[in-house]
């Protein structure tokens, strides 16, 4: 591929991000993906080109672009060497016409920026869409980070997860013996310092309300080989992830598909059983920008209220099955307030006599009841989190 046509390709694709954006479609990783399927005379220097062009365009713009080609020109006023690339070549984008403009650049969507937490200051806006690195999880239940270290090129110790390795962003993980063997997972340090936040032990009885694809019950299970902990989601897709990951870390981790709306019926065995229920709940995802720059045009203030609803009645479901003396883990993968701090006080006017627990690990910033976590001040995804002890 020329580099015109490269330029075109990224626009095509741009297009469709810009649409399932807008309709909660395909990520864009998936809708690149899918895009070179069925273009098989693109080799991988093109691909990649083409891929860098298409995120370089998401992270400018706050804003949802107009279409692709307004995103990238937008990069093109940015980039001069991009701007001789609209040149009408057979297989590049059409000049540029007089007077036609480019997305401007911005990071965070206007609407949103009052919204975020007062922890968070102009300042530090910039390291939400900056690359992210790669983070693995050690199994300790297995073995060690002084064990696996040396086996990652590069690799270096999280600062604040006592189980974690910070690798180079190009490493290979999913073909490592180190993975295969269920030695190491992919799982950023501040999802780790979620797990943390539990403080599994041996005997006790856990519920993962909101699993997903399992990746803190994982971690949970590596901490505490001896305490029984059950997984649970209303995503079939998601939950149907663990059992082979549990299998390849050795981990026993009971699943409990639920049907969405039947959840207080489905989980009335385990009223007043569970020494902790975390619940890493459903949000905006605005934690994750830097992995998922395009997570800001998905985002509405409709969506926004449903998910802090959605929260709230996760919350209160979880509540009844802490056992007394037990805790109640609250978390969310977000950054603004509705979703961190307001809600974890408005849990707390709801049940005044639950007690705020401080965290076990000393990163992130005090936000209300709980703590924050942001890639400028911890290197992490933003995490809100906050620990609730049931009283006796």
């Amino acid at each position: 591929m020329t580099p015109s046509a490269r330029v075109q390709a990224a626009i095509e694709i741009l297009d469709e991000v810009i649409a399932s954006a807008r309709q909660d479609g395909a990520p864009a990783d998936a809708i690149v993906t899918r895009y070179f399927k069925t273009r098989r005379y693109a080799g991988s220097k093109d691909r990649r080109a083409v891929r860098e062009l298409v995120f370089r365009a998401i992270r400018r713009s706050g804003e949802v672009p107009e279409n692709g080609r307004s995103a990238m020109l937008g990069l093109a006023d940015a980039e001069v060497e991009l701007a001789g690339l609209f040149d009408s070549s057979a297989h590049g984008p059409a000049a540029r016409a007089d007077g036609e403009t480019g997305t401007s650049a911005s990071l965070i969507p206007e609407w949103i920026q009052p919204l975020l937490s007062e922890q968070l200051p102009p300042d530090e806006w910039p390291a939400l869409l900056e690359r992210a690195p790669i983070d693995l999880r050690v199994n300790v239940a297995r073995t060690n980070r002084d064990e696996i270290i040396g086996q990652f090129d590069g690799a270096k110790l999280t600062e604040h997860s006592p189980w974690g390795l910070r690798v180079p962003a190009d490493t290979r993980v999913d073909d490592h013996p180190a993975f295969l063997q269920g030695l190491v997972e992919i799982q950023d340090e501040g999802s780790q310092l979620i797990a943390l936040a539990c403080q599994s032990a041996d005997g006790a009885n856990i519920l993962d309300l909101c699993a997903g694809a399992g990746g803190k019950a994982l971690a949970l299970a590596a901490a505490a080989p001896g305490s029984q902990i059950l997984a649970a989601d209303t995503n079939r897709a998601r939950l149907s992830q663990l059992p082979p990951r549990a299998e390849r870390a050795g981990a026993q981790i009971g699943v409990r598909l639920l049907d969405g709306g039947r959840e207080i019926a489905q989980l009335e065995d385990l009223a007043g059983q569970c020494d902790v229920v975390l619940v890493d709940a459903p949000c905006s995802g605005s934690g994750t920008w830097r992995r998922n720059p395009e997570g800001r045009w998905r985002l509405s203030p409709d969506r926004l209220d449903k998910l802090v609803a959605l929260q709230e009645r996760l919350l209160d479901i979880a509540k009844p099955l802490v056992k007394p003396g037990g805790a109640l883990i609250y978390a969310t993968c977000s950054i603004i307030r509705a979703e961190g701090a307001d809600q974890a006080r408005n849990f707390l006017g709801r049940h005044s006599s639950w007690i705020v627990q401080d965290m076990p690990f000393d990163g992130g910033r005090e936000d209300g009841p709980g703590r924050i976590l942001t890639p400028a001040h911890d290197t992490t995804d933003g995490f809100f989190v906050a620990r609730f002890a049931k009283p006796c």
